[in-house]
């Protein structure tokens, strides 16, 4: 008998804890708040920071950076698939780097071509306007 009312004691007890913690901490800290360290077990699950709707600048044109080397780079007779995945990777984040800093561009919607060179070229040129190192 004893060996079935130890544990339902036990468990009884921590039960019973695990619900006045909450009057405790309003006990203990007055209205302030707990460390968050403190009771950290809590809750249905851990609180994070949110994450940034955007990545850094500086990221940005370093990637900016690495695509114009890899398109600079590419040898002639590569593979047409290769061309236009650097340059949409290149447009893309272009494009980002362009709303970051809130420049004007209507990248997405030219048409390839000479037209669309020339609106990369514009936007680059507002980019650095902007103090953003694209070259180098």
């Amino acid at each position: 008998m004893s060996a079935v009312l130890l544990p339902c004691g036990v468990l009884a007890l921590l039960v019973l804890f695990w619900v006045e913690l909450p009057l405790l901490d309003r006990f203990v800290f007055r209205g302030r708040r707990a460390p968050r360290s403190l009771y950290g077990f809590r809750g249905s699950r851990v609180h994070r920071p949110p994450e940034p709707e955007h990545r850094a600048i500086q990221l940005v044109a370093a990637d900016l950076r690495r695509l114009a080397r890899q398109l600079a780079l590419v040898p002639a007779g590569a593979p047409l698939v290769r061309w236009r995945a650097l340059w949409s990777a290149y447009d893309t984040v272009l494009i980002e780097a362009a709303e970051l800093l809130e420049v004007p561009h209507t990248l997405p919607g030219t048409p390839v071509g000479t037209a669309r060179d020339i609106e990369r070229l514009r936007i680059l040129a507002a980019l650095e306007g902007a103090g953003l190192v694209v070259r180098g």
